[in-house]
């Protein structure tokens, strides 16, 4: 088979366009269409990177099957089971940065982009295993906004999650909401905080639940606690406790 055979044979077993693969290549459609037609040739280097991108040594690539056969024959090693991996990287740049990169497969693979899908990614938008960014989505996320099993942030989702504003089945915020809880203001199955603790066992200066322990303890199962017993506690701990949280507090005293 010659070069511009197999060229066309590999390009479509991994499902690319002419035009995709002049893109990893940083060449134009039109130049790989005429390689396929077999009007050109590509040049050293670019041989080189085909070979590594379709993973086949330049003698195989070039049609030059004979001396293929012969050297894989002499080879005593076992053969390699082929990594399979994809990558994609957009011409297009946002600074030094693609605007996509997808980068993933059976070993590790990072993807660095605007808009990044990876094993591990890093971008203003990510989605990979392991991802940081703006917007993070994965097993393991840092960013503004993470939401992962395991994530840390500004706002974070996760089962395990930590930011200034945390959700999760173990949460650590600055508010926090989940499971298991501690932040300074806590919402939760059990709540742990250092200003102000709503949940099922409630430990805080202010602490509000069916257990409650700390310096202002209100137990909701034994006595009819209103929102207006709740505040002058707050006014007397927390001073300082802004009025969103305030909020919060009067629709879950009122709404038991």
């Amino acid at each position: 088979m010659e070069f511009h055979e197999k060229l066309m044979q590999l390009r479509k077993s991994k499902g690319w366009s002419q035009e995709e693969l002049g893109e990893q290549l940083d060449v134009t459609r039109q130049t790989v269409s005429k390689w396929e037609l077999g009007t050109t040739t590509p040049e050293m280097g670019k041989l080189l990177e085909l070979s590594r991108l379709f993973e086949i040594s330049i003698d195989e690539l070039t049609g030059n099957d004979a001396f293929a056969k012969a050297t894989a024959s002499t080879d005593s090693e076992p053969p390699r089971k082929r990594k399979l991996t994809y990558e994609y990287k957009s011409r297009r740049m946002v600074g030094k940065l693609p605007l996509v990169h997808i980068h993933f497969g059976l070993k590790p693979c990072v993807a660095k982009g605007i808009f990044a899908i990876g094993n591990i990614a890093v971008g203003i938008c990510s989605l990979g295993l392991v991802s940081a960014g703006a917007l993070t989505l994965g097993l393991a996320t840092a960013g503004l906004l993470a939401l992962g099993a395991f994530s840390a942030g500004i706002i974070t989702f996760g089962g395990i999650s930590a930011g200034i504003l945390a959700f999760g089945g173990i949460a650590l915020g600055v508010m926090a909401v989940g499971g298991l809880v501690c932040g300074v203001y806590s919402l939760g199955g059990l709540a742990l905080a250092s200003q102000i603790a709503i949940g099922g066992y409630a430990h805080a200066p202010v602490a509000i639940g069916d257990v409650a322990e700390g310096a202002q303890p209100f137990c909701i199962t034994e006595n009819d606690v209103t929102y207006a017993q709740v505040e002058t506690a707050i006014a007397q701990e927390c001073p300082n406790t802004p009025d969103a949280i305030r909020q919060i507090v009067q629709i879950v005293i009122e709404s038991e």
